[in-house]
């Protein structure tokens, strides 16, 4: 048992190491080696449990959005709900790797589609119905999320990293609500 439990805990380190760089220095300025330092552990696990900085890069952006199933919210609240869930949700290293690493390198950007195409759309075509019209609201809704994102996290744009959380969701509450249910 106790090594099945130093296994998770290199596991984790490493996975934090690597998200923290990431988000940091993008895809190519993370190296397998500084992962390794920043873990505490030597470069050899990290290809042991990764295979490559590919499979560790799949690994540091698995990212689940966990949107909840919003088909009992009131229609009224649903912008304002899900504004505050992805606020929240940005504070996860994943996002913030994604975001920096997507305009350079394949995978990441195949990653952040990934999760656009299958979680945001899914949740979308919730609440409207599967097809065209819930595709183009998720990729509408995806593009001013994610340009919110990048300016909070990537450009640390003043006006908008300045901002509290809660001011945030609720400035974008009614622009969500919008690329939900309003004339496009």
């Amino acid at each position: 048992m106790p090594f099945t439990h130093r296994s998770e805990a290199s596991r984790t380190a490493i996975l934090t190491a690597a998200r923290r760089l990431l988000a940091e220095r993008g895809y190519q300025g993370a190296t397998i080696r500084a992962v390794a330092a920043e873990a505490g552990i030597d470069p050899s696990m990290v290809m042991r449990y990764y295979g490559n900085k590919d499979g560790l890069f799949a690994a540091a952006v698995d990212l689940d959005l966990r949107l909840p199933d919003p088909t009992d919210w009131p229609r009224a609240e649903v912008g304002a709900r899900l504004a505050r869930h992805v606020v929240a949700g940005w504070e996860h290293g994943a996002v913030v790797v994604l975001l920096r690493s997507a305009g350079t390198n394949k995978a990441a950007a195949e990653a952040l589609r990934n999760v656009l195409d299958g979680q945001l759309e899914g949740f979308v075509a919730r609440l409207v119905g599967p097809g065209p019209p819930a595709r183009r609201r998720a990729g509408l809704l995806a593009g001013q999320l994610l340009g919110v994102a990048l300016c909070r996290h990537v450009l640390e744009l003043d006006a908008v990293a300045a901002m509290d959380g809660d001011a945030l969701a609720a400035t974008l509450a009614p622009v969500v609500q919008h690329y939900l249910f309003g004339e496009l």
